[in-house]
């Protein structure tokens, strides 16, 4: 309960709803059916506050196994006084925890480890009390083989106290606060790196609080000195430091003041002050890459909610001048139905043989969508298509990470008799008519829609974006009957063992009737049923609620609204006037509350439907194809790729985005750039400046 009452405190929910959500969570529930089946349970909590409750428990699990590691190795040691127990007990924060077991952690041998082998912790305790006149009187009853002179005792008595300091508490804490408040961080070029690390020439004389300093700024910093052109550095006054540490540790009229003060001064600069740069420099990281990784995973979840175009014939093209651009046909289900090669473009210009070859395949297919690649040669493409004349709509399609996709296993399993510029085509096209069922095929860190995601905590970016992932598959949800392995994967409940499970049986058995058949795959178990069903649709099936986001559970409760009405269960679902006079609050159990009851209308209400939008027509200015093409006015379409906390990058079909600084974004101030934009957002934006040198190009979205 402790543990409860600790997340509790901290995120602001009732202790109760904790424990629920925490009792869930260990009976194997996912933090999305937690959301969306368990909402009485939570009080109604979204899939945000669920995943925060989770991550906090688990925190506070890995802090309690510290806690136990800590307490074992003092009392090994024969130090655990109740006191200390007592302060290591009541303690959850790991900071604070580290500071309290730093003087009884295991060290290797240090200047104060190998003076108290000499027999100077006396003396240090003597300088340290401050009591003694006579200090190099005191010191001489030390002299030995290993202890030559009055210096040498007195030094390392000080190397004692300079430990001491380093691993007081309140000292560590005073010089904490010091870096966080005031420490600035450095970043010079290293001598002789100039002209190599010139991507990093703005940082090459930089200086800037810590406190202040952006999330994108610090990792570039960090990866500058990383790569080896950069030498950082974060330090505060000294002097400050120096005067509150003295004001601790050193009496005004001190007998032994002089050797307290170099004593303090020695263990400051040699011991406490890396220590907490150190420690500053890696919660700078660590906030910095939160903050990264959370631009990074709502990019992700904006690029997997993205509009699709639903089930049309597409002819995709991965555009290329001098290997030819890569044709695939795709039936309505994304299905592979022939490829070809076209060379419209130099060295070839067999632009004859180009539209004769696509004509054909238009005609034969009856294509209903072009789909081509925005990388190498995409924008001539795109003029050869239109120039066709044809009647047909042609998207841009993104095509970051289709190269990852195309020589990946998956990919191999799909198509292990095509090359991979048909699997690369193929991921385009697919990507038109279902952007979600596609990109969960590729690694999220090689979609190409962060900052910096080389440079941040791998684990923890991995953990967010497949979170990230989970959630969008679904609240998507996924037809039962054509989903892949590779999406089934992320369902609730479900995982690789299972999808794999699920689709062969369904190779095996044929299309699934209802979702109740889910419990005849091999393995998948009541468990894993109440976890998955709701998110799975079986169209068309033996059972209209199969097609809906109700829950099996539920069902019962929707067919006795229908018995009620007096109406058959097709019916009621069919009419949405009729399900208005229902009163809810009838239906309402110990066990079923209002927000289920409201959910179970909603899901009626938007049977079939897909939350995301459908895929729009867009078209770069056809008099724009090089960056050299542009000037300063210019007013242009463009599609946003990027989003970061400093701006929004947007392609503008010049082969390099511009960037919309944040300030630039709008008229008014904008805190956030995701509170103006949206990743594959149509914009219409303004070219302030072009630097053709370092190929950048800045725009504006101001008064347009």
């Amino acid at each position: 309960m402790m543990l409860i009452n600790v997340i509790a405190k901290e995120l602001g929910f009732a202790p109760d709803k904790i424990k629920n959500v925490v009792e869930l969570l260990e009976g194997g529930a996912t933090v999305p059916f937690i959301s969306r089946y368990r909402k009485e349970a939570t009080g109604s909590m979204d899939e945000v506050a669920v995943g925060n409750i989770k991550d906090m428990h688990e925190k506070l699990k890995t802090l309690m196994q510290r806690k136990e590691t800590v307490m074992a190795t003092i009392e090994e040691q024969g130090k655990l006084t109740p006191e200390l127990k007592k302060r290591i007990d009541e303690c959850f924060d790991a900071v604070e925890l580290e500071d309290i077991y730093l003087p009884y952690k295991p060290k290797r041998r240090t200047r104060a480890t190998m003076a108290k082998e000499r027999g100077l912790e006396p003396l240090a305790d003597i300088i340290f009390l401050q009591q003694v006149n006579d200090i190099k009187g005191r010191a001489r009853a030390f002299i030995n083989k290993n202890v030559p002179t009055v210096d040498d005792a007195i030094a390392g008595a000080c190397d004692i106290i300079a430990e001491r300091v380093s691993e007081d508490e309140g000292a560590r804490a005073t010089v904490r606060r010091l870096f966080s408040r005031f420490g600035v961080i450095t970043s010079k070029v290293i001598k002789g790196k100039e002209g190599d690390g010139i991507k990093y020439s703005d940082y090459y004389e930089w200086q800037e609080k810590v406190a202040r300093i952006s999330s994108h700024r610090l990792l570039a910093i960090m990866r500058g000195e990383e790569e080896g052109f950069l030498r950082v550095s974060i330090d505060i006054d000294p002097e400050e430091a120096l005067e509150q540490l003295n004001r601790r540790f050193v009496k005004r009229f001190s007998p032994s003041r002089e050797y307290m003060e170099q004593a303090v001064a020695d263990g400051y600069k040699r011991l406490l002050a890396p220590s907490i740069e150190n420690e500053t420099r890696a919660a700078s990281k660590q906030r910095a890459d939160d903050e990264a990784i959370a631009v990074f995973a709502e990019n992700l979840r904006q690029l997997l909610m993205s509009s699709p175009l639903g089930q049309k014939r597409v002819l995709a093209i991965d555009p290329g001048f001098r290997t030819g651009c890569k044709v695939v046909v795709l039936d309505s289900q994304g299905n592979l139905v022939c490829h070809s090669v076209i060379y419209p473009h130099p060295p070839q210009n067999d632009r004859e043989g180009a539209y004769d070859i696509i004509s054909s395949l238009v005609q034969k297919y009856s294509i209903e969508a072009f789909a081509i690649g925005n990388g190498t040669a995409g924008r001539e493409t795109e003029d050869f298509i239109r120039k066709a004349g044809y009647s047909i709509d042609i998207f841009s399609v993104n095509e970051d990470g289709a190269s990852v996709y195309s020589a990946s296993p998956v990919a191999r399993e799909e198509f292990p008799n095509e090359d991979v510029t048909v699997r690369g085509a193929v991921s385009i096209g697919r990507r038109l008519i279902d952007p979600l069922s596609e990109l969960v095929k590729i690694e999220p860190r090689s979609i190409g829609v962060g900052q910096y995601q080389q440079s941040v905590d791998q684990t923890k970016l991995k953990e967010r974006l497949d979170v990230v992932v989970e959630s969008c598959v679904n609240r998507v949800g996924v037809n039962l009957n054509t989903a892949t392995k590779q999406i089934l994967t992320h369902i609730s409940g479900l995982g690789p063992s299972l999808a794999e499970n699920i689709v062969k049986y369904r190779a095996e058995t044929g299309d699934f009737r209802s979702r109740k058949d889910l419990l005849k795959v091999p393995r998948l178990g009541n468990k894993a049923f109440e976890q998955a069903a709701g998110f799975l649709r079986v169209l068309n099936g033996d059972n209209l609620l199969d097609s809906t986001a109700v829950h099996p559970e539920s069902y019962g409760i929707v067919q006795q609204m229908a018995k009620d009405m007096c109406v058959s269960l097709k019916e009621f679902i069919a009419d949405a006037e009729l399900r208005k006079k229902v009163l809810l609050s009838n239906y309402i159990t110990d066990k079923v509350g209002m927000p289920t009851l409201t959910d179970i209308m909603d899901a009626l209400n938007k049977r079939g439907l897909d939350p995301r939008e459908q895929a729009k027509v867009f078209a770069f200015d056809p008099n724009v194809h090089e960056i050299e093409d542009l000037h300063v006015g210019m007013v242009l379409p463009g599609l946003v790729t990027n989003i970061t906390a400093f701006g929004a990058f947007v392609n503008i079909g010049v082969h390099q985005d511009g960037l919309v600084h944040i300030s630039q974004l709008a008229d008014k101030f904008v805190s956030s750039p995701g509170d103006v934009v949206k990743l594959g957002q149509q914009v219409i934006v303004r070219v302030v400046e072009v630097d053709l040198k370092r190929r950048r190009i800045s725009l504006s979205m101001k008064s347009l």
